[in-house]
């Protein structure tokens, strides 16, 4: 019993639902986790493509840039030399020219994938530091041209932390690509910037005629040498580990050979200054600098090794999480259409019963069933079907006296037919006619209110006495016969009150309120109403009671007449409580004053207005009442009426009306 009370819920909700809408909940609450679940999955599988996809785009900025680098750093060598000779000027022109050429290669990636790595203003930096090296070339002297040089070698610097920075190659998650990016990104430059120097130094020692090591150069030497050690050991292990952790095996047989060679020849090198820092014997550095210019070259086709290699796993990468995605997706894609399959079957099997059961009704009904319905199934529905045969029988029997009953039915239906249509007319006949709203002397007014069924909940009323006007609006929940019997209720109470000369609002809103639970509980009903009173004399308004917000109109401005009428919005949330819902009221009921000068107003509405539905669903809006009321204002109050009433109609269209609306345009005159 405890099993089928906790089901209880569950088995009235779909007792409630066809089997398509079974189905299609059932699917739902099945598909809904899941495509959750792959929308997580394939997203972050997608992350880590576009991931690896921005350090593609890293390395494919670094291949330009890595052809500018050693250019760059060979104009600055050829200037260097003290022995700078026309055959030296010639090649630096000829360099400068190249540097130009790759620059302009560069713009183009820079302009191409610059915007996704964030290069475009460094770049533009370094484009205009060599724009002025080459417009002032002329004028400088080889020494001015030689520091702007480095200014430009170290904007090439920031170029390249900037890429690797932005591009995520400095976060890579592999080991073999970390230490790929690490050794093309920041090794191979280090060491290339640091044979550059050795190549400086060596040249200058072997070009001058005393070549005893001043201490300057014997701390550069062995600051350099020191440096050149670490990298040299750095980009050894580095490149090992990227080997040990290479999956694809692609890394050690195309770069080990190379590298081998290279910190070889590094060590060869660094040994040869490591004597002349121990001995200060500087005879063999033209050979350390034909070492230094052949392990520049070296590290140059390791360095583009490195970045095609990388570029290979990188796309690798890419390639295995694309595949990934594709069988992430045939794989839910499957079960999936298995799913449908079987559903599809089980739904055509329900349905092929249905209409077994459906077909031998009618045939029942008609008074034909002679024969008992057979079956296929073998489920629970074939237990239905001999519940079915059962009770065909008795119930062909009692078709006869259903007939009876609907014929009774029929005319019952037309007895309350009729009562509804006096209901209606009774709310038509008590609701304030023209003649009566005219004899207003100060207020131009004009009402309207059209139920959503034969019979509605919204009221207003407004009645004149001895200079004095009270109007009443107030909205019951849902309607129909109930609501309509209430809100005649609420006219009758009002107008009592009003007779009685009941001018207290917070007695009158009270005594009303006490009136309507009464009755409301004698009802045993669950109606109740949201209800303002509003109070006129002599230009003063005094509103009391909760309804939906009042619009208040303030005319053109009398000191500049282009001026449009001004919208305000007083809320009645705190001037009130719904009528008919609690006992007492008194607690919640307060009022607010509005001053009315001539050609202002007020707009007073059911929900039924802003609430409207078109075909989409969309609600026409307070703000729309308020903008079709603001561009209506300089007609008279029966004008606005109908330009609102027209608007809200236009709105609506064709779709059903679900609520009843009510309109009450007051204007000062």
């Amino acid at each position: 019993m405890k099993i089928i009370y906790f089901l209880k819920p569950a088995i009235s909700m779909i007792n409630k639902l066809k089997y398509p809408q079974k189905f299609a909940l059932i699917s739902c609450i099945f598909i809904i986790p899941l495509s959750l679940m792959m929308y997580l999955l394939i997203s972050e599988v997608q992350s880590r493509i576009d991931f690896a996809a921005q350090e593609k785009l890293g390395n494919i900025y670094l291949r330009p840039l890595r052809q500018l680098y050693p250019k760059v750093y060979q104009a600055q060598l050829l200037m260097a030399n003290p022995n700078f000779s026309p055959e030296d000027q010639t090649q630096l022109e000829q360099l400068k020219l190249e540097i130009s050429d790759q620059i302009k290669v560069l713009e183009k990636m820079d302009q191409k994938i610059g915007y996704q790595l964030l290069t475009r203003d460094l770049f533009r930096e370094l484009k205009e530091s060599w724009r002025t090296l080459e417009e002032n070339q002329k004028i400088w002297s080889l020494q001015t041209q030689k520091v702007y040089i480095s200014i430009i070698l170290e904007q090439i610097n920031q170029l390249r932390f900037q890429v690797g920075d932005q591009s995520n190659l400095i976060l890579d998650p592999d080991l073999d690509t970390y230490y790929l990016m690490d050794t093309t990104l920041l090794k191979l430059p280090e060491i290339h910037k640091i044979l550059v120097d050795i190549l400086l130094i060596t040249q200058e020692i072997s070009q001058r005629e005393q070549q005893e090591l001043t201490q300057k150069e014997y701390w550069t030497i062995t600051t350099l040498s020191g440096l050149l050690t670490n990298y040299n050991d750095k980009l050894k292990r580095a490149l090992e580990v990227s080997f040990e952790h290479n999956p694809p095996g692609n890394l050690r047989p195309k770069l080990e050979a190379d590298l081998n060679l290279l910190t070889d020849n590094i060590k060869t090198l660094n040994s040869g200054l490591i004597d002349v820092i121990r001995t200060g014997d500087t005879t063999n550095m033209p050979q350390y600098f034909k070492d230094a210019e052949i392990n520049i070259q070296q590290s140059l086709m390791l360095w583009d090794q490195t970045i095609d290699e990388l570029d290979f796993l990188l796309q690798r990468r890419i390639d295995g999480f694309l595949h990934r995605q594709i069988f992430l997706f045939i794989l839910v894609l499957i079960p999936l259409l298995i799913v449908i399959y079987l559903f599809i079957g089980f739904y055509q099997s329900v349905m092929q019963t249905v209409n077994s059961l459906s077909i031998a009704s009618q045939k029942m009904i008609a008074g034909e069933m002679n024969e008992t319905l057979h079956l296929e199934n073998q489920d629970e529905l074939a237990e239905v079907a001999k519940s079915f045969n059962n009770l065909a029988v008795a119930l062909v029997t009692a078709n006869q006296e259903i007939t009876s009953l609907n014929q009774q039915l029929t005319s019952e239906n037309l007895r309350m037919s009729a009562e509804l249509q006096v209901t209606r007319q009774l709310q038509k006949m008590i609701l304030p006619n023209e003649r009566e709203l005219a004899e207003i002397v100060h207020l131009d007014i004009a009402g309207y209110m059209e139920p959503a069924d034969e019979v509605g909940g919204d009221y207003y009323d407004v009645m004149y006495n001895n200079g004095m006007v009270k109007i009443g609006i107030g909205d019951v929940t849902g309607h129909g016969l109930e609501s309509g019997v209430l809100m005649l209720m609420v006219q009758t109470a009002v107008r009592t009150l009003i007779t009685n000369n009941e001018t207290d609002p917070i007695h009158f809103l009270t005594t009303l309120n006490r009136v309507i639970y009464d009755n409301v509980q004698r009802m045993r009903s669950d109606k109740n109403l949201t209800f303002s009173l509003i109070d006129y004399y002599n230009g003063v308004l005094s509103i009391c009671g909760q309804h939906e917000e009042m619009i208040v109109v303030r005319s053109h401005s009398k000191s500049d007449p282009e001026d449009h009428p001004v919208i305000e919005r007083v809320d009645t949330m705190d001037l009130g409580f719904p009528i008919g819902l609690e006992a007492d009221i008194t607690d919640f009921i307060g009022s607010v004053n509005i001053k009315l000068n001539s050609g202002d107003g007020v707009v007073l509405y059911t929900d039924g207005i802003t609430e409207a539905e078109n075909d989409q669903g969309q609600f026409y809006s307070l703000e729309r009442l308020c903008e079709i009321v603001k561009q209506n204002w300089h007609l008279t109050a029966a004008e606005i009426r109908q330009g609102v009433i027209n608007d809200v109609r236009s709105h609506i269209g064709k779709h059903k009306v679900y609520d009843d609306i009510t309109l009450i345009v007051l204007k000062q005159k």
